[in-house]
C-alpha cells in the first residue's frame, strides 16, 4: 500500500513521487554498472576512484572502469537523496537539479569518500548559525564541487603521518563546507541569478584562494587529463533509454499528453525558476528528457566522446531541466560556442570545448531574459573564458564553467542592461 502511495502523483505534494523517480534513477546507474562489470571489478574500480586525485579532467570511467564509475555515481546519488530526506526537505526542482548534478560529477571528480568532509562543514555551519541544516543542505551538496581539494590534501600530507593526513583532509573539507554558504549567498547577488551554477562561481573563488595558499608553501599541483573514448554506442543507448523513460513517464502522468510542455519556454530561467513548482513534475520530466536527449545528440553530432565528463555534463543539463533550462534559452548559448569555433583555434570535439558547450548552458537565463542575440554572444565569450580560468584554482573546482560564468556575468550583465533599448510604452 505504501509503495502505491509513492507511485501516485499528487499535484499539490509531488515530493514522494519525485523521490521515487530519483531513487529509480540512482538504481539504474548502479544496475548499468553491474551490467558492464563483475562485482570484483566494481569494488576495485571504486577503490581506484577514491584513491586517485580528482582534479579536472579526471574521467572516472578511465580510472575505475565503466562498472566502477557508474556504481560510484549511483551510490553518490543515493547518499544525496538520503541526506535530503534525512533533513525532511520537500523535493522540488532544485532538489532534482542537485541530485543529477551529484550523479553527473560522480563520473568525474566526486566519489563516496571525498564529498563527506564538505557536507560536514555545511552541517557545522548550520549548527554555528543555530539554524536547521535543511536551509544549507543543497548548498553543501553543490559545494562538493571542491571535492578534488579534499583528495589533493592526501598528496600534500604524504604517507608518513596518517593521523596528520586524516586531520588535514577532514579539516580542509570542513573548512570549505563551513565558509561556502555565506560566500555563495553573496555571489548570488553579484550575478543576480543569471548564472545557474552559482556555487560553481563560489567554489572557484574559494579554490583560487586555497590553491594560491598551497602554492605559496611550495606545493605544485599536477595537471590531469584522463579522457576515455570508444564507448559512444554503449553509453548513447543507455542515455537515450534513460531520457526516453523520463519523457514517457512524464507523458503518462501528464494525462497521456504533452500539454503544457511548450509553456515552460515562458520562463527566462533566471534563479529561482523551479519548474516543478511552476509547471508540475510531469511536464518537468518531459523537459528533462528532451534536454538530456538533445545534449547527448549534440555530443554525437560534433564527433565528441561520451565518457565520464561528457555524460556528467549531459546529466547536469537534464537535472537543470527542472530548474531553469529549456531548449529556448539553452540553444542560443550553445550556438554561441559553435559559431565561435570557426574563427578560434580549437575544435568542437576537443574535450575542454565539449564541456564548455555543455556547461555554458548555466548562462541560459541570459538568453531567456535578454533574447537569443545576447545568448549567442554570451556563449561565444564563455567558450574563450572557461578555457583560461582553470589555472586560477589549479583545476580543483569541478564547476569550472560555473566559475567562468560568474565572471562573465559580472562583465556582461551590466553592459547588456546599459546598452539594451527600452521597449516603447
Amino acid at each position: 500500500m505504501k509503495i502505491k502511495s509513492y507511485l501516485r502523483y499528487d499535484e499539490q505534494k509531488p515530493g514522494d513521487f519525485i523521490v521515487t523517480t530519483m531513487i529509480a534513477f540512482s538504481l539504474l546507474l548502479i544496475g548499468f554498472g553491474f551490467l558492464t562489470g563483475s562485482p570484483g571489478e566494481i569494488v576495485s574500480g571504486i577503490i581506484r576512484i577514491v584513491r586517485t586525485p580528482a582534479g579536472l579532467i579526471t574521467d572516472s570511467i578511465m580510472v575505475g572502469g565503466m562498472s566502477g564509475a557508474f556504481v560510484n555515481a549511483g551510490l553518490v546519488t543515493l547518499i544525496s537523496i538520503a541526506l535530503l530526506r534525512l533533513v525532511k526537505l520537500s523535493f522540488t526542482g532544485i532538489s532534482v537539479a542537485c541530485v543529477f548534478l551529484m550523479a553527473g560529477f560522480a563520473l568525474f571528480g566526486k566519489d563516496i569518500g571525498n564529498i563527506f568532509p564538505i557536507i560536514m562543514g555545511g552541517f557545522l555551519y548550520s549548527v554555528y548559525k543555530k539554524e536547521k541544516f535543511s536551509k544549507y543542505v543543497h548548498m553543501s551538496l553543490f559545494g562538493t564541487a571542491l571535492a578534488p581539494m579534499v583528495t589533493e590534501m592526501t598528496a600534500i600530507a604524504g604517507e608518513e603521518h596518517p593521523a596528520v593526513r586524516l586531520a588535514l583532509v577532514v579539516g580542509v573539507g570542513i573548512l570549505i563546507g563551513f565558509i561556502l554558504p555565506p560566500i555563495a549567498s553573496y555571489t548570488l547577488r553579484v550575478h543576480q541569478g543569471y548564472n545557474l551554477y552559482n556555487v560553481g562561481f563560489t567554489a572557484g573563488l574559494i579554490g583560487m584562494v586555497l590553491a594560491s595558499v598551497a602554492k605559496s608553501f611550495g606545493y605544485t599541483f599536477s595537471s590531469r587529463f584522463e579522457w576515455s573514448t570508444g564507448n559512444n554506442l554503449l553509453l548513447s543507448v543507455f542515455l537515450f533509454l534513460l531520457f526516453g523513460g523520463f519523457i514517457f513517464t512524464g507523458f503518462c502522468y501528464n494525462g497521456f499528453s504533452f500539454r503544457g510542455t511548450i509553456r515552460i519556454f515562458r520562463h527566462s530561467g533566471r534563479s529561482v525558476a523551479d519548474f516543478v513548482l511552476l509547471d508540475g513534475y510531469p511536464v518537468t520530466m518531459i523537459n528533462m528528457g528532451i534536454m538530456g536527449a538533445a545534449s547527448t545528440l549534440y555530443v554525437l553530432v560534433v564527433g565528441g566522446a561520451l565518457n565520464g565528463p561528457t555524460v556528467g555534463g549531459i546529466l547536469a543539463i537534464c537535472g537543470f531541466g527542472a530548474f531553469g533550462k529549456h531548449l529556448r534559452n539553452c540553444v542560443p548559448v550553445v550556438l554561441g560556442v559553435v559559431l565561435s569555433s570557426f574563427p578560434m583555434v580549437w575544435n568542437l570535439s576537443d574535450p575542454n570545448v565539449l564541456l564548455a558547450a555543455l556547461f555554458a548552458t548555466g548562462l541560459a537565463p541570459v538568453a531567456g531574459q535578454f533574447g537569443w542575440k545576447w545568448g549567442i554572444l554570451t556563449g561565444a565569450i564563455h567558450a574563450s573564458v572557461v578555457l583560461n580560468v582553470g589555472i586560477l584554482h589549479a583545476g580543483l573546482n569541478l564547476y569550472n564553467n560555473g566559475f567562468a560564468a560568474g565572471l562573465i556575468c559580472i562583465v556582461v550583465i551590466p553592459l547588456i542592461e546599459a546598452l539594451k533599448r527600452e521597449a516603447p510604452e
